[in-house]
């Protein structure tokens, strides 16, 4: 069985990313495809296993690490430009155009879906708010349109979808009209030392980019004077942050794996703002014994319990600061075994043994249908 794995592209570390590495794991032998590569050697080596990938078009265009948020309207045609006729089994792991990927009758492609892609569907009017100028932003709604219009034509591409959970799932039935199975994503629960021992300090970690809402998070610190706050992730948000940041917020910038596991393991909690189709650090910070402060929505209610962490009702900044003024008040409460049954519902060994039965069981029903 030849095998390719496609992934969107590689630039940034995310959770999805880290599903990819795991997928490697699954499938050591799988060539790999995407829109784009700019991963330095450090991250190649770790999230692709030293792999060299195959890339479109895209990758050639001047300038594109930098500006590649805005050549999306031509992802489309250059996911469609991969040749993968040569391969019996075609996985592809997508939040934005990885699924079109074009495939003929003989070849069986299962969709792991982070997400229906974010800007054509459920966080549009996130990306659009952020945009300055209505004539920009009807620009924007339009190539948006285009896109979605081309990510329910494209439907037919995949076989079978796999959701990284139940909030995917819900949204893969509602736009796609398609059915699925859940595979939650994998966490390296093992790569965190379970601890209660805390300095005083909160802590987030993201792509700093508009749906991830740190801002709301930043101005909520404002208001709270006496307790400290450390930012960290990088992306086109960073310098907008940086302005609302009060002194007792710390703007860090991108972080190292390991800088980012020491961080999260001795913060105070961990908080976050965005509609998290999952969210595998917030798992993580779980997994270190990290209580977290999130909004009652998306993965969220998947991932979070009233034993490893608060939520708070509304993505506004009264709400994060009335759920922070409740958390000082019991984070007491908070216990190491409550963690630990938690987060051992995702660990990486749960991921592998599901996605390899799932994948070897409908592989072989499909040849055999042929």
């Amino acid at each position: 069985m030849k095998v390719a794995l496609v992934h969107d592209w590689f630039n940034d570390v995310g959770g999805a990313e880290k599903v990819v590495k795991e997928i490697i794991d699954c499938f050591p032998e799988a060539d790999i495809y995407c829109l784009f590569d700019f991963f330095d050697d450090k991250k190649r080596k770790l999230f692709l296993h030293g792999k060299t990938t195959r890339k479109s078009f895209i990758q050639n265009i001047p300038l594109a690490r930098k500006f590649y948020r805005f050549l999306f309207p031509l992802f489309t045609r250059a996911i469609e430009s991969l040749d993968l006729s040569g391969y019996d089994l075609i996985i592809s792991s997508s939040y934005c155009v990885a699924k079109g990927i074009k495939k003929n009758k003989e070849q069986l492609h299962i969709c792991y879906c982070h997400s229906p892609v974010r800007y054509a569907w459920n966080l549009r009017e996130d990306y659009t708010k952020a945009v300055q100028g209505a004539l920009k932003r009807k620009v924007l709604n339009y190539f948006f349109d285009r896109l979605k219009e081309w990510d329910i034509k494209s439907n037919d591409r995949v076989d079978y979808f796999i959701a990284n959970s139940h909030n995917v799932q819900e949204r893969i039935k509602e736009n796609y009209k398609r059915d699925s199975v859940v595979i939650y994503p994998p966490v390296e629960i093992e790569a965190y030392a379970l601890t209660l021992k805390k300095d005083n300090y909160y802590m987030t970690v993201s792509r700093q980019v508009a749906y991830k809402k740190t801002e709301l998070l930043v101005k909520a610190f404002s208001q709270l004077p006496d307790l400290q706050f450390e930012v960290a992730g990088d992306g086109p948000n960073k310098k907008k942050l940086e302005k609302l940041a009060s002194s007792n917020v710390k703007i860090l910038g991108f972080i190292d794996e390991q800088t980012k596991k020491s961080k999260v393991q001795n913060a105070k909690a961990f908080i976050a703002a965005a509609n998290e189709d999952f969210g595998i650090t917030i798992v993580e910070a779980q997994a270190a014994g990290t209580p977290v402060i999130v909004p009652y929505i998306g993965g969220y209610k998947e991932t979070v319990t009233d034993e490893t962490g608060l939520f708070y009702k509304e993505q506004t900044v009264e709400d994060i600061v009335e759920a922070i003024v409740s958390f000082e008040k019991q984070k007491s409460k908070f216990l190491p075994e409550n963690f630990a049954k938690n987060v051992n519902r995702f660990k990486t060994s749960r991921f592998h043994n599901e996605l390899l039965s799932y994948v070897k069981s409908t592989y072989d029903a499909f040849k055999h249908a042929k």
